[in-house]
Parts: C-alpha cells; structure tokens; sequence
C-alpha cells in the first residue's frame, strides 16, 4: 500500500469518527431522557390478595378536603394530587394502593397498616429511570413496624445512594397511608 493511500484511509476513518461521535452521543441522550416503562413488580390484586386472606373487603373511598386535606399537605410537603383516595380496611387493618412522584414519575406503592403501624409495604409499580432499588425488600423492610408521629415517621429509614427522590417518595406515601388510617379509625370510633 503506497503512502498516499494509508493517509486517505486515516483521514476517512478520523471523518467517520468525527460524525459518528455527536450521532453516538445523541443516542445516548435520546435513550436516557426517553420515557422510562413502567415496572410492575405486583399487581393491586395481589397486594391486597396478601393483606386480607379472606379476600379483600368492599373498597371505600376517603376525600381530601378541609383539615384532612390541610394534614396531608403538612405530612408530605406539598398538595396532594388527587382528591379522593380508594381503601380496603376491615376491623384490624387497611391497605391503600397509592402513587407519588419520585423526580418526574409515579412511583406506586401498596401499603397495609395494622394496630396503627406499618405492617406491610410493596412497591407495586416503578416507572423512573433511577432509583428502583426501593423495590428491594432489604429497603421496604425498614417501614415495617414504623408509626406517625407529629414530626413524620418513627423512626429514621435509611436512604439508597443515587435514589434519594425515590426513598422520599415511598417515605411520603408511608406518611400518608398512616395519617389517613389514622383518619379512618378515628371516624369509626363512636363519640363519648
């Protein structure tokens, strides 16, 4: 191969290169900061399926208006999203199928409390591009037993590196299933 010809296929090459990396680079960026698919790690059926072994009870609702609404806002920081939230509760426990956002999507949760404490906490549905580690049971563990008090939650739970949005989301909806059994109970307690 003459010199001539070694150079012109240098050349070539370092012109591929040099169009190749913004369209790699661009791909890169379109993958990441495209829509995330949503995970689903336990449908609600099964959630609940898991919470009440008869078979869960007939679903009720609970409207965030007026002081609730007021408390939810306090709890999490923020106005709740929806107005009205579905539940299943039978003398013993409840169990709320809930969402909250972790930095741009939904992150759903179920969770049951029982005697006034967490009793069982799922991640049912991740749909992020970061921070799915919440799923884990070496995580979810944390909020089993954990109640609410005036300043939040119990106990401390430990965060996850790199998934931070998601911890506080899933710490928020633990917030919010315990402020709203609270809520619940106390309307079926009869006045003195």
């Amino acid at each position: 191969m003459t010199e001539l010809h070694r150079k012109g296929r240098v050349s070539c090459a370092a012109a591929r290169r040099r169009v190749l990396s913004p369209f790699l680079l661009f791909l890169v960026v379109l993958f990441q900061a495209g829509p995330t698919r949503a995970e689903v790690y336990q449908t609600p059926e099964n959630f609940l399926a898991e919470c009440f072994s008869g078979g869960a009870p007939k679903p009720d609702f609970v409207w965030l208006t007026g002081a609730l609404a007021e408390q939810v806002r306090n709890q999490l920081g923020h106005s709740p999203q929806v107005l009205r939230l579905r539940y299943w509760a039978d003398a013993q426990r409840s169990a709320w199928i809930l969402d909250e956002i972790g930095k741009t999507e939904p992150i759903t949760a179920g969770i049951m409390i029982e005697d006034q404490k967490i009793a069982r906490l799922r991640v049912l549905e991740f749909r992020e591009s970061r921070g799915a580690e919440v799923r884990h049971s070496y995580f979810t563990r944390q909020f089993e037993g954990l109640s609410l008090q005036e300043s939040g939650l119990s106990e401390k739970v430990d965060g996850i590196a790199g998934a931070t949005l998601s911890v506080r989301a899933v710490g928020n909806m633990a917030k919010l299933a315990l402020l709203l059994d609270r809520h619940i109970r106390q309307k079926q307690e009869p006045a003195p």
